[in-house]
């Protein structure tokens, strides 16, 4: 079968804005999983330009999960954009040189950390998203365009918003139950292309029943 070759970092050379992240990250405290890809006109291969603030003496780390779709303008701010906040002022003197360079630096464990950066698994990240640093965002959700993500989503929910709130469930309790479960995205591909059918339908009563007998 000629299927996209998730090891190539432009499956589709008639839409060169789109690109398989994965292939083109040099960063090894970005991990991304296989067909999740990444579109931009403006250089889709340019992928760790998004990811800022990325300093290795934090030692925070980005996971971005499989099948994600991730519009162009999405910028992941990293842990190296907190200040310090405990103290009269927040601006680093100490980064500035000259004789503000003496002025006292904070040791990493005194500056504000959230964590590790996680997107799940079939995630929609729409146009211009910003997501801070530390979030999570649940397999299945979605973010709309413009919104800035500064806490966690849950899966299969679709917020967007300044800041990001979700808007309401894709799905109802169930459903959204058994998709965790069946975790489609971690199949082999083989059993992905069967389930294209299942995957890809809007009955969803119809996927439900699908679904659980495969279960």
């Amino acid at each position: 079968m000629n299927r996209p070759n998730p090891n190539e970092a432009f499956p589709n050379l008639n839409i060169p804005s789109l690109c398989y992240i994965k292939n083109v990250v040099k960063n090894p405290n970005i991990i991304v999983g296989d067909y999740t890809y990444y579109d931009d006109v403006d250089g889709a291969d340019q992928f760790e330009k998004h990811v800022t603030h990325f300093y290795d003496f934090i030692g925070d780390k980005l996971f971005i999960g499989k099948f994600c779709a991730i519009a162009k303008g999405v910028e992941f701010v990293m842990n190296g954009a907190n200040h310090r906040m405990d103290c009269v002022t927040t601006y680093p003197f100490y980064i500035m040189g000259g004789d503000w360079g003496s002025a006292i630096a904070p040791v990493k464990e005194e500056l504000p950390f959230k964590g590790d950066t996680v997107v799940g698994n079939d995630v929609w990240i729409g146009q211009n998203v910003t997501v801070m640093p530390g979030v999570h965002i649940g397999d299945g959700a979605i973010i709309g365009a413009n919104s800035v993500v500064a806490k966690d989503n849950p899966p299969y929910a679709v917020a967007a918003g300044n800041p990001c709130r979700i808007v309401r469930n894709r799905f109802d309790d169930e459903l959204i139950d058994i998709l965790l479960k069946f975790r489609w995205w971690d199949k082999s591909i083989e059993e992905i292309e069967c389930l294209m059918p299942i995957l890809c339908c809007s009955d969803l009563e119809k996927v439900r029943k699908e679904l659980k007998a495969r279960l």
